[in-house]
């Protein structure tokens, strides 16, 4: 098994020389790098100037005190964006505005300057080098018709590598898609992880690349486990979101979790509740902190993303940690009774098994003091007409629901149709949406 090769990266990044790479090394860089960070958005950001203000450099020696620097919200990125630049306008080469799923008033606005787009593309050059080499092609299933935009930056890290990509975006029309797959003969494919999974399920096996790396939403193991089944692949998960710069993590081959980008992005795990730093091995929500972004920098930013750091050693025996796949969000976790919860990740689990599924929607409402889950499922053309009862079945399998379904506290509706999954343009995640207020 190769080591990821993040982990020579990451040691030319921080100028390492001939000696190996050591946890020691990598610590050191992000303290000095987390350091010069603190002064940059002081002294230039005027949101980090007021923020900031109490922290002194005594109060910060070391990694250990991250715990006395506050927070960055994605409220605080709405309110005002432009206070959190450090340099001017005419710096920026790209804007990118999130309108998150469920999100009512003012949506994000994330800039990057061109130094910061490059950081991008050299992750994704060395990154993408364990899916694919020099000479073979790649189709790139995310939006990229724009300069900056994830395809684009994605196809210009490739091409660093030696290999062609073809960035066709979100899927639309699957029969086309295919067409392309099969006249143009990919090795592998990036795309959205309901998307692809529909793409697979509509070619029958046919036009299967060698691997698949699936990004920006949550990336079911019932999806992993039926895109290897018809196509025969191998698949690969990446972790980023657009306030990292698109990249924050990805696989090796042991395929057990994410190497990050540790040269320049600081990783925590905090306890959602108390925002309490987290040892490796517990479970909490992901913070980071850009150490090499000079136009927008983000400073212990809560992702709202479930996950932990493995304890043990990666197989591939980098020295790089290991971030265990994220888990869903915590938005995402709703309370069907008091200390029963449920998650689209746990619905996800439960549906994407089902033949020829291709995508559901999950609504909770609340009538009569009962507890209403709709789930609208989409099929494949002519295999969705008897699947009612195949979504019930799947949904007592459901622990958190097992219960509540057999005692009548929860009722399932379920209607289904056939066609394709809902629009899904890459920059927003799938939700369960909650009527009951």
């Amino acid at each position: 098994m190769k080591r990821t090769p993040l982990e020579n990266w990451v040691s030319g990044k921080i100028g390492n020389g001939a000696d190996p790479l050591t946890r020691e090394r990598i610590e050191h860089h992000q303290r000095q790098m987390l350091q010069e960070t603190l002064a940059w958005a002081k002294a230039k950001s005027p949101f980090y100037r007021g923020y900031l203000a109490g922290l002194s450099e005594r109060e910060f020696s070391g990694l250990g005190d991250l715990y006395r620097i506050p927070f960055t919200t994605a409220e605080d990125i709405r309110q005002n964006p432009l206070h959190f630049l450090c340099v001017s306008q005419s710096e920026i080469n790209r804007v990118v505005t999130l309108h998150t799923s469920g999100t009512t008033g003012m949506p994000k606005r994330i800039y990057f300057t061109r130094e910061d787009q490059e950081l991008t593309v050299d992750f994704f050059h060395r990154g993408m080098s364990t899916l694919v080499g020099p000479g073979e092609r790649v189709l790139i299933l995310l939006p990229g018709e724009r300069p900056g935009s994830v395809g684009d930056l994605l196809a210009a890290g490739l091409q660093r590598l030696g290999t062609s990509a073809v960035v066709y975006g979100p899927v639309q029309d699957y029969s086309q898609a295919l067409e392309v797959m099969l006249m143009e003969g990919f090795d592998a494919l990036v795309g959205i992880p309901v998307q692809v999974l529909a793409l697979a399920r509509h070619s029958k096996g046919r036009a299967a690349p060698r691997s698949v790396l699936l990004s920006t939403d949550y990336v079911p193991d019932s999806i992993k486990k039926e895109l290897h089944l018809i196509w025969g692949c191998e698949v690969y998960t990446h972790y980023g979101m657009t306030e990292m710069g698109f990249g924050g993590g990805v696989e090796c081959e042991a395929r057990q979790g994410y190497h990050m980008r540790e040269a320049d992005l600081l990783f925590e795990v905090v306890d959602p509740k108390t925002g309490a730093s987290l040892e490796q091995g517990e479970a909490g929500e992901v913070v980071f902190t850009t150490l090499t972004r000079c136009g927008m920098p983000l400073i212990r930013y809560r992702t709202g993303d479930l996950s932990r750091f493995l304890p043990e050693q990666c197989p591939c025996g980098t020295v790089l940690k290991t971030m265990a796949p994220v888990r869903g969000r915590i938005a995402g976790h709703l309370e069907l009774e008091p200390g029963i919860t449920l998650s689209m990740e746990d619905l996800d689990e439960a549906l994407f098994p089902i033949r020829d599924l291709i995508d559901f929607s999950a609504e909770l409402t609340r009538e009569h003091d009962w507890n209403h889950l709709q789930i609208r499922a989409t099929f494949l053309e002519g295999s969705g007409e008897h699947e009612t009862e195949n979504i019930h079945s799947a949904l007592k399998g459901v622990p958190v629901l097992r219960s509540s379904i057999r005692e009548g506290r929860l009722k399932v509706r379920v209607t289904v149709r056939e066609g394709s999954p809902g629009t899904l343009n890459g920059s927003t995640k799938r939700t369960m949406t909650d009527q009951r207020n």
